[in-house]
């Protein structure tokens, strides 16, 4: 008897190249942010268009002071989390915890989430959105929560 879900297949061709394509976007670090403030900085490395609608790929970048949004969900989107550097508080729906490099958050589709940089050190995390969808239109259609406080509620 076996536990494991049955695999997937893997997905249907979406390139007819035989030969391959010189195709790939690049999106080098000296690039200038996004997004810029006196207390971080968003890069969109992989945009909606670039991915032909697949995902949407950022890096934000948090300095000392605490920043990051409460409590929210999406509709029309998956958002993942990947922590890359100092500590980043993570919210799965049920509890905050702090999250490490290398912990990683995935919300479904209308899953409560929230991350918060409340360290007093600078962070930084990858967020992939799927699919990928424009920026300013994910940020008009994120839906708060009831309000939740991060600190102290473990």
């Amino acid at each position: 008897m076996s536990f494991c879900a049955p695999p997937r297949p893997y997905p249907a061709d979406r390139s007819a190249t035989v030969a391959g394509d010189a195709t790939a976007t690049m999106r080098l670090a000296a690039t200038p942010p996004y997004i810029a403030s006196p207390n971080g900085s968003c890069d969109y490395l992989a945009t909606g268009a670039a991915t032909n609608g697949g995902y949407g790929l950022y890096r934000w970048s948090m300095g000392p002071e605490p920043a990051g949004p409460d409590a929210h969900f999406h509709r029309a989107v998956s958002e993942s989390f990947f922590i890359l550097s100092g500590t980043i508080r993570l919210y799965d729906g049920r509890r905050w915890v702090d999250g490490e490099p290398g912990d990683f958050l995935h919300v479904p589709e209308g899953g409560l989430h929230g991350f918060r940089n409340e360290s007093g050190q600078p962070a930084s995390l990858l967020i992939l959105f799927s699919p990928g969808a424009p920026p300013r239109g994910l940020l008009q259609r994120t839906r708060r929560a009831r309000p939740l406080r991060s600190s102290a509620d473990g």
